[in-house]
């Protein structure tokens, strides 16, 4: 696939002004992570501390995902992702003015965080909702990995940026950009122009009970589906914990590395991520859930580094072989979503997907900030490593994770069921595209 094929996609003018929303927003939203981790330990330098706030965003994330579903489902998506985006706004300048006027507390910042998770909960089911109804089915992989590239190539300069900030002026003036940004998003949002969700689809609005009913159903009839959520429920729970509360503290307390060095580790990331999706702009993935948990094996590297070899090079090296990693699951798995689930269901069934993903990572970061006291650095880092493949791997024991394909049928028309029944009623849309398109990129 040609570079100017792979960029048609922004050819249409909703996706263009979509695009462009969710651009601005990840420009400050980069910065947030590095900013708050260290707006955080220059108040308690303790890894409970962070896990406090940490845990607690993600908390009230998971609370409020079937609620969010429900809503992006049943009104429009667009409208609700503004809605979001206004509160974030607020939350996110009010968190950057008590940290800049220096009268943050600990307190203060769970509270705003767990607002900003409970916001998150009606945001990412709205978006991961929009794309189907902006881009042409055959162009989902390359709206995805658009969407991915926009997202790791500002993650390439933005915890660099944020880490400067930190040392230079304080972690608050990262948060204030953020807030800037989301306002700026807003606007962008009003030039999309999705019809409201009841004018879509001309359906009555049923209870909330039923509409939850009928997303678990859609949830659970596709076992590639819950095999994945069920794996990421204890991988992110890992993930969180060892790279989440234990790789800030390992950094601000190494001297190679510091608060600097960290911002500079996630920028590897993102340029493994970048360069990644340059690939997946151009290759187009056949089997693409056992190419994702293939490759998200390679998350392991840096935890394994960060417990055995705490200096700023090997450590960067492994963040950038996990950020290609993550890119390969990550736009594979958005595609096997937009092509396999029917999009009146869609916002539902990605808030099961993020409810048991995220459900059990208040649990590491907690676990891991009271392990940080009780156990060697080392030794907790390789057995997480360790687990962490072990789980990852157990899910290409089922085969329609390992089979599932690519589909050019329209999910509610064809009736898809999931399982065996999805792979059966679909075609390979990339069988023909042999020549020099790659089966998984994650195994070369």
């Amino acid at each position: 696939m040609k570079v100017q094929a792979s960029l048609g996609v922004l050819s249409d003018r909703r996706f263009a002004w979509y695009f462009t929303a969710r651009t601005v927003s990840t420009a400050g939203s980069v910065m947030v992570p590095v900013a708050l981790a260290f707006a955080v330990l220059h108040i308690d330098q303790s890894a409970t501390a962070l896990a406090q706030v940490l845990g607690v965003r993600t908390l009230t994330m998971v609370v409020f995902l079937l609620v969010g579903g429900v809503i992006a489902d049943r009104f429009s998506r667009i409208v609700v992702l503004q809605v979001s985006h206004v509160l974030t706004c607020l939350t996110q300048a009010l968190a950057a003015y008590l940290i800049i006027s220096g009268d943050a507390t600990l307190t203060q910042l769970t509270v705003l965080e767990g607002v900003n998770g409970a916001v998150s909960a009606f945001t990412m089911p709205a978006m991961m909702g929009i794309v189907p109804l902006v881009v042409d089915r055959s162009r989902l992989q390359q709206a995805n990995a658009l969407l991915s590239f926009s997202r790791s190539g500002l993650s390439i300069i933005g915890p660099a940026v944020a880490g400067l900030l930190v040392v230079g002026v304080g972690p608050g003036w990262a948060l204030a950009v953020d807030a800037l940004t989301y306002a700026v998003a807003i606007v962008c949002l009003t030039r999309v122009g999705l019809p409201r969700r009841s004018q879509e689809e001309g359906r009555a609005h049923h209870s909330m009970v039923r509409e939850l009913r009928e997303g678990w159903s859609e949830f659970t009839r596709r076992e590639w589906l819950w095999v994945i959520v069920l794996a990421f429920g204890l991988t992110n729970a890992i993930h969180a914990g060892v790279l989440g509360v234990l790789g800030p503290l390992i950094a601000s307390s190494t001297a190679s590395i510091g608060e600097a060095g960290w911002g500079l580790v996630l920028s590897a990331e993102a340029i493994g991520t970048v360069l990644m999706t340059l690939v997946m702009l151009r290759l187009q993935l056949r089997r693409p859930l056992r190419a994702g948990m293939l490759a998200i094996c390679v998350l392991a590297v840096p935890m394994v580094l960060l417990g055995v070899a705490p200096a700023i090079v090997p450590v960067a090296i492994g963040f950038f072989l996990a950020g290609a990693a993550v890119e390969v699951f990550g736009v594979g798995w958005s595609t096997a979503l937009h092509e396999h689930v029917p999009v009146s269901v869609l916002s539902r069934v990605s808030s099961y997907d993020a409810l048991g993903s995220f459900v059990a990572i208040p649990i590491g970061t907690f676990l891991y900030g009271w392990l940080a006291t009780t156990v060697d650095t080392e030794v907790l880092m390789l057995v997480s490593a360790g687990v962490y493949v072990v789980i990852s791997l157990s899910a290409l024991l089922s085969r329609s994770v390992r089979e599932l394909g690519r589909t050019s049928v329209d999910p509610a028309v064809a009736g898809s069921a999931g399982g065996a029944e999805a792979r059966d009623a679909t075609r390979d849309v990339t069988g023909a595209a042999a020549g020099a398109e790659a089966d998984e990129p994650s195994r070369s």
